[in-house]
């Protein structure tokens, strides 16, 4: 065959298909989103149940983000040592166990310190599913595979936060956090059936700040501090802005979340763009389009509808920013990406503290709007912050 005929022959070569693992870690991503945002609508039911209030309640969400942050930074390096997959099967095991303890909790302190240890799973979970999402992705198909497992969050926010406000109203709160844990379970089952590809080192676990020297980390960490506080900043509170400033319902923040779900999900759809052009062309790209979409909330704050269909904008941009975000940062030393991916965990943990307790002050004294310009000038340094060379 000529050269020529072999280019052809190249070119019209059909696309690897997306591996049925990456399906599989789709399921893990969801479980551990379950247990992120199921808290915060049950949080008054749970509350009557230990005769206590919804702010001593939601101590156990931030039990949870400590813990992840903190299991993110210091346990996911050893993912490099011992390999993906098998630190994977034992983070979901304990995330099992954690939300069993958090069923069948006696009282909130014991709630609150089950929700640390479900955090310290998700810790090593998160930078494993996505270290195990890069390592098996097809040459050239990275951004769908890696976006295929990202859904898992459109998953846990239009099912998971749906279906555990009507699950506690039918059954009991307790019942939601035992089927969280049922599916932790399958997943870890799930989990199992992935192939044995992992390569551990089998040495010397990196220190965390040992992966700082890694050429190109610091810039796109930053990206993610400040894309990261942008979002939390301003999504924590929508649900506030929509009840008092809108006077619409609570139920209205289950429509916002699940509008933005959808555009999360739905952007996946479109992932084969990023594989065409360069997760490092895209990003700078996918995060002024974020910018653009904060100005354009600030604009329609006060419309309910048209700030609805943004929110699936919204999500729809943001999948593109994360997916970029991983790709790069699991290819810059695949011999380091589970400590890296730690670190990309620990900074969005410690984003979620940082942007829902400095964009506090800025929604009390000047609004939603205001929250959603700064959290665009936010998104614009992370654009470039992602431009850096």
């Amino acid at each position: 065959m000529s050269n020529v005929n072999q280019q052809a022959a190249i070119l019209v070569a059909p696309a690897a298909p997306i591996p049925s693992a990456a399906y599989l870690l789709t399921l893990c991503i969801a479980v551990i989103g379950c247990n992120s945002l199921v808290l915060g609508p049950i949080a008054p039911e749970v509350a009557h149940g230990f005769a206590s209030s919804a702010p001593v309640v939601m101590a156990a969400a931030s039990a949870f983000g400590l813990g992840t942050a903190a299991s993110a930074l210091f346990l996911a390096r050893y993912i490099d040592r011992v390999g993906a997959r098998r630190m994977l099967m034992g983070a979901l095991a304990l995330f099992a166990l954690a939300l069993a303890a958090c069923a069948l909790a006696p009282a909130v302190a014991v709630l609150i310190a089950a929700q640390l240890l479900a955090g310290i799973a998700a810790g090593i979970a998160l930078p494993a599913i996505y270290a195990s999402a890069a390592a098996i992705a097809p040459p050239g198909r990275e951004s769908g595979t890696i976006g295929v497992v990202l859904t898992g969050w459109t998953l846990s926010m239009v099912a998971g936060v749906s279906l555990s406000a009507v699950l506690a109203d039918l059954v009991h709160w307790r019942a939601v956090f035992g089927a969280v844990a049922l599916l932790a379970c399958a997943a870890t089952a799930a989990v199992s059936a992935i192939a044995r590809d992992d390569r551990p080192s089998g040495g010397a676990a990196p220190a965390p700040w040992g992966a700082l020297a890694t050429p190109g980390i610091v810039p796109l960490l930053v990206a993610c501090g400040a894309f990261m506080t942008a979002f939390y900043g301003v999504y924590g509170y929508l649900g506030d802005h929509l009840n008092q400033g809108l006077g619409r319902p609570v139920s209205a923040s289950g429509l916002a979340a699940v509008a933005y779900g959808l555009g999360f999900g739905a952007a996946a759809l479109l992932d084969s763009i990023v594989d065409r052009l360069g997760a490092r062309r895209v990003m700078p790209v996918a995060y002024l389009l974020v910018a653009l979409i904060y100005v354009l909330l600030a604009l329609v704050a006060g419309n309910f509808g048209v700030l609805i269909a943004v929110m699936a904008l919204w999500g729809l941009a943001n999948h593109f920013g994360l997916n970029v975000l991983v790709m790069r940062l699991s290819a810059l030393d695949p011999a380091q990406r589970g400590t890296i991916m730690g670190l990309n965990s620990a900074v969005t943990y410690l984003a979620v503290f940082v942007g829902t307790t400095a964009f506090g002050p800025i929604y009390a004294t000047l609004g939603f709007a205001a929250s959603a310009l700064v959290a665009a000038g936010l998104t614009l340094v992370a654009a470039a912050a992602a431009a850096w060379r």
